[in-house]
């Protein structure tokens, strides 16, 4: 289990530079990003991958990491812009965003370690096809929550779908 920590942290610092980095050029422009906004960010990056993995071939320099590491910057985004609760044009400082970004990720690691300890690490069994058809199943369930008004009757909301997302793109970054 000490293995997949280390791995999950790498990968998802990987993940946080290019965040960091990219707010650094571009501010905080993704704040005006309501939810169905970053749920199409992470479908056009999720429907790349499958196609390329489908093809076996692609025609843009992005490879499959890249867009792995986009799906948990975009979820990560997502779950910030959840407890934000109000898309605008705003610029918010680089030590907050930081602070965000972290305040998410723990969030999403700590439900992939209470998953992976009753799961077994099942996931590395997995193949990168499923991980690919797993999130885009997760942003299905999120636009069909969108279309109920965000209301569910039993099923998990919109941020566990999220932390699901990045958690199964992190696993297939480790897997790479």
């Amino acid at each position: 289990m000490s293995k997949t920590n280390e791995q999950y942290d790498l990968a998802v610092q990987q993940c946080k530079d290019i965040f960091l980095k990219k707010t650094k050029d571009y501010g905080t422009a993704w704040r005006v990003l309501r939810t169905i906004s970053v749920v199409d960010q992470i479908f056009i990056k999720a429907l790349r991958i499958r196609t390329i993995q489908d093809l076996k071939t692609q025609k843009v320099g992005d490879d499959i990491a890249s867009e792995f590491k986009g799906i948990v910057n975009y979820a990560v985004i997502g779950l910030i812009q959840l407890e934000l609760n109000n898309p605008q044009v705003e610029d918010l400082p680089i030590e907050q965003v930081n602070e965000l970004y972290a305040k998410q990720i723990a969030f999403a690691k700590a439900t992939m370690l209470d998953k992976n300890h009753d799961y077994g690490e099942a996931w590395r069994e997995m193949s990168q096809e499923s991980f690919a058809d797993l999130i885009l199943m997760k942003l299905m369930r999120i636009k069909q929550i969108l279309a109920n008004d965000g209301k569910t009757l039993i099923s998990e909301g919109i941020d566990a779908n999220y932390v699901d997302i990045i958690n199964y793109a992190v696993f297939a970054l480790i897997l790479m």
